[in-house]
């Protein structure tokens, strides 16, 4: 039976992120850090035990049989079979952590069982038996186990220090037949069912770890993003246990698939402390400015940031008569010509975390052409600087944002058609940005990065402090409950407005 298989699964995996333990070497950096704090611990402590109880139950127990002398008869062998724990309360609990691992201590805990009885004497005058059922009540029982959690060639090894049941009292009350004249009997049993009920449950604890260890040991390297980009969740070193939380640190690079190329180039430098202000929640997940510089560089390597824009909500831009009066001389030499933009970035993105989120700043090319029956002329070439900002937010369990142009610069890197006027060509262009690219990129940036948070819960309350280079996510966590309606809309809505972006751009 693997009752205890499911509940410690359920319960330790919030406790260590267990979908993000993976191999990693161990002189790499973490960029994302997991603080799990006493309310999580406790949060965690309680879900627990709530999985144990239903997950226990029913647990049966191996079937109990010997020969017991009795006076006057003799020898009378009994059987007790079927014996069963069908429910368990718990009274109290509690977690603790420090550098000796992780306890969990159910203490308080009744429990009732259930069985069956028969006993059979024979001798050379008749032959005796009798059978019936049997309740049984088990007061004052403990349950506890302390964790190993040890970094091991990146991966987390998790592993049992200590683990143990101790009943200190039961009742039986038997059923059926003549049982008042067996109690004594069956009473004589009572260390074995004590026995019986302290080391199987002991057990399944037992037996729960090790298949959570070897869960452990086989999880990916890597988490796809899509096919250019994926996350390195790879943990680094050990996790530090204190007296009131468990921290972790994930590598949180992003790369090409299967390469591990960008995690040599960051270097996170020293963290600030949290900040003394910070909000008192279960987690904390924090995130390097570096983890944001590796994505914007694995899409860059993978050409992934140049654009052709021959569409945009105002279309006269893009025909020379709607730039007659800005650039007199395209309009002369080309009168009334369809017009692209092809947008290639320079170079990476720089990303930055500032106390009000994070700054972007991009050198892209804008190349501006025409085109001619089947023919693209290029005609010039602009270069800008751009200085943008991205406001972070939480999408149920990602981190998602909207990203806001707030100054553009223009430089003329050449025309063949002369001089231009460049602060109405900046002007132009910014316009443009704001309407196509900008939407463009919101419209990807609000699908989301996902957060190392376990299948099956969901961040709730989440406060987002950006400061020293990190942004910090500070959340509570409870169960996932679906809402088919809320994420159809917004994905309605995705589709609907990629629809009309995608009519305007195309990423070359």
């Amino acid at each position: 039976m693997g009752s205890f298989t499911n509940f410690m699964a359920s319960a330790i995996f919030f406790i260590v992120l267990s979908f993000f333990l993976v191999p990693t070497r161990t002189q790499e950096e973490g960029f994302i850090s997991v603080v799990i704090s006493s309310q999580g611990l406790e949060f965690s402590k309680d879900l627990l035990i709530e999985q144990a109880v239903s997950s226990i139950i029913p647990l049966q127990l191996p079937q109990i049989e010997k020969s017991v002398k009795i006076p006057l008869v003799g020898q009378v062998h009994v059987v007790l079979s079927n014996i069963t724990i069908y429910n368990v309360d718990i009274a109290s609990s509690y977690v603790e952590t420090g550098d000796s691992g992780i306890a969990l201590i159910a203490s308080g805990a009744t429990a009732n069982l259930s069985m069956d009885w028969w006993y059979s004497y024979s001798s050379w005058l008749f032959d005796i038996s009798d059978n019936g059922d049997a309740s049984i009540q088990v007061e004052g029982m403990e349950v506890g186990v302390t964790l190993a959690l040890n970094g091991q060639e990146g991966t987390l090894k998790l592993s049992v220090l200590e683990c143990g049941c101790y009943v200190k009292d039961i009742s039986i009350k038997l059923e059926g037949g003549a049982s008042w004249l067996y109690q004594g009997l069956v009473d004589a049993f009572e260390g074995q069912i004590v026995s019986a009920v302290e080391d199987n449950i002991s057990k399944k604890i037992r037996e729960g770890i090790m298949k959570l260890d070897s869960l452990l040991q086989s999880l990916p390297k890597q988490i796809a993003l899509d096919d250019i980009a994926a996350l390195n969740v790879t943990f680094v070193g050990n996790p530090v246990l204190s007296n009131s939380s468990i921290e972790f640190q994930i590598n949180g690079l992003f790369m090409a698939p299967n390469d591990d190329f960008a995690s040599r180039l960051y270097n996170k430098g020293s963290l600030g402390p949290v900040p003394f202000n910070a909000p008192a929640k279960m987690v904390e997940i924090s995130l390097h400015e570096n983890v944001f510089s590796s994505a914007s560089l694995v899409f860059f390597n993978a050409n992934y940031m140049q654009w052709v824009i021959n569409k945009t909500p105002d279309q006269s831009l893009m025909n020379t008569a709607g730039w007659k009066y800005i650039v007199p001389q395209l309009y002369k030499q080309y009168p009334n010509e369809d017009m692209e933009l092809n947008i290639s970035v320079s170079s990476p993105p720089i990303m930055t975390v500032v106390s009000n989120g994070i700054n972007i700043t991009v050198y892209p090319d804008v190349t501006i052409s025409v085109m001619d029956a089947d023919e693209v002329i290029p005609v010039a070439c602009i270069s800008l600087e751009i200085h943008a900002s991205c406001s972070p937010d939480i999408l149920i369990n990602k981190l998602a944002g909207t990203v806001k142009l707030n100054h553009v610069t223009a430089y003329l890197k050449w025309s063949k058609i002369g001089n231009l006027h460049m602060h109405l060509v900046q002007a132009i262009l910014s316009t443009i940005l704001k309407t196509v690219v900008v939407p463009y990129v919101n419209l990807h940036l609000w699908k989301g990065l996902p957060l190392p948070l376990p299948h099956g819960f969901t961040l709730h309350n989440s406060e987002i402090i950006s400061i020293n280079s990190r942004l910090s996510i500070f959340s509570d966590v409870a169960i996932a409950e679906r809402s088919p309606t809320s994420v159809g809309h917004h994905w309605y809505i995705s589709c609907k407005d990629e629809a009309l972006l995608m009519a305007c751009l195309k990423v070359t």
